[in-house]
């Protein structure tokens, strides 16, 4: 299947590996990750789609196999992933796919699937199961086929949200640039339009083929035009969404980018305000400053590995309030503990009214340490390298979470295998510009050439 199931969605280039009959062909295998016992009481999946060109074909043939398999299929049509993940929970059904890839370039698509609740099906929860299915061509034919209808949840979705924002005092009290990257994020605009804020938006217009940059906030590059409008109208801050609209990444009134981390952080401690003492996770790539300013805010710092259904197992788990990784992801209790970049972007214009104070002033307490970001590296052989790794940093404190995190009093990294490139990624930390340069170098003789 060309390596179209990743860890956690399906994902490929249209139309050489992901077209109308590997649609159908997943559509049908659907039923065999989901609950059985959920299936007793309603056999309803939710489907959506994002902006990209050949979203409506693959979406007709998905319907079309989870139909024959004897699913009935609710179609919210063009909607962001976080909707999707809502329709699921609101609409309590039993699971549900969303047909986008992500902040992947226009001939790129793929399926994100969900179970009841909107728990997540991924490489630990159905993907292999799904895969084994298609390639053996063990598909099931109901001898009755589902129902199709069709739901509009634009309005629940926008109320479930806009009910954790606290009403400024006056409206227009900030002015905030938002890059919508030609994506799903587009389709929030009567909702920032309520939060009371001067908007300033940017590429509002849905276009799969990302005329402008590629909707992808972790690179700095895609960046670029809302720092400077940022600097030319004088914002408080900028918000930038990627292609489906599940991340969100924040850029300060100087132009600087936040690192996602830091904001896990402030909103965590910003929700531990109302419901104090509850678990915050955040991922192992995260600042140290992350649990420290989660405990200074009376939480229960949670560390735990790369991805959103290890991050949402966990925080259903430990009955948590909230979570977020270094990718922009961030998860909420209050809504099915599923990604909701929208809430995030509520709950900081809540801390930033709240505190008074510009946008840098409000992340700047958290800046503790010298950090890098994610890093790169091809390497062939990434279980051998991170052997080596292990045996030359034998004197640290090792843990194996997710790859191999080596710890020393004034410094720190984490290596891990990428789940689909031939990659090692590194993030480390320092207590200084110095130290943070310095063990960069060393470790770069040992990974390579950054790519």
């Amino acid at each position: 299947m060309g390596g179209i199931f990743k860890a956690y969605d399906i994902r490929g280039i249209y139309p050489e590996t992901i077209n109308e009959e590997i649609a159908r062909k997943v559509g049908l295998a659907f039923p065999s990750v989901l609950d059985p016992s959920i299936l007793e009481t309603t056999r309803t999946v939710i489907v959506g789609r994002d902006m990209r060109s050949h979203g409506e074909p693959l979406s007709e043939a998905l319907i079309g196999g989870l139909l024959a398999a004897g699913l009935d299929v609710v179609d919210i049509g063009v909607t962001s992933t976080p909707m999707s993940y809502f329709a699921v929970g609101h609409l309590q059904a039993a699971g549900g796919i969303q047909v986008t890839a992500s902040h992947n370039p226009a001939e790129y698509n793929g399926f994100k699937m969900s179970l009841h609740g909107a728990r997540p099906v991924s490489g630990d929860q159905g993907i292999p199961q799904l895969e084994a299915k298609v390639e053996a061509g063990d598909l099931v034919i109901a001898d009755t086929p589902g129902r199709r209808s069709s739901a509009d949840v634009f309005e629940a979705y926008g109320e479930h949200v806009l009910a954790h924002l606290e009403p400024p005092e006056t409206t227009g009290d900030l002015k905030v640039v938002v890059d919508a990257a030609n994506g799903m994020g587009s389709i929030y605009r009567p909702f920032l339009e309520r939060l009371g804020i001067e908007l300033i938006p940017l590429y509002f217009e849905l276009d799969g083929s990302f005329p402008n940059h590629e909707a992808n906030p972790l690179k700095y590059e895609n960046l670029a035009d809302l720092a400077t409008a940022i600097q030319e109208h004088n914002a408080d801050f900028g918000i930038s969404f990627d292609g489906d609209a599940d991340r969100s990444a924040f850029v300060d009134e100087n132009g600087i980018p936040v690192g996602s981390d830091l904001i896990t952080a402030l909103i965590g401690g910003e929700l531990l305000r109302s419901d104090p003492g509850r678990a915050v996770l955040y991922d192992l790539r995260s600042s140290h400053s992350v649990p420290e300013y989660i405990e200074e805010c009376g939480g229960i710092a949670v560390r735990e590995r790369v991805g959103h259904s290890f991050m949402k197992a966990t925080l259903r788990e430990k009955d948590g309030i909230f979570g977020g990784e270094l990718a922009g992801h961030y998860y909420f209790r209050a809504n099915y503990m599923a990604d909701c970049a929208l809430l995030a972007v509520i709950e900081i214009l809540n801390l930033v009214r709240r505190r008074g104070k510009k946008f840098s002033e409000v992340v700047q307490p958290l800046e503790r340490y010298a950090k890098s970001p994610e890093i790169n590296f091809m390497v062939e052989d990434k279980a051998g390298k991170i052997k080596e790794l292990e045996q030359r940093y034998a004197d640290g404190k090792i843990d194996y979470l997710d790859g191999i995190t080596v710890e020393y009093p004034e410094w720190w990294f984490n290596v891990r295998p990428s789940n689909t490139e031939p990659y090692l990624r590194l993030v480390l930390e320092a207590e200084t510009d110095d130290a943070l340069a310095e063990k960069r170098s060393e470790l770069e003789v040992l990974l390579g050439t950054p790519v």
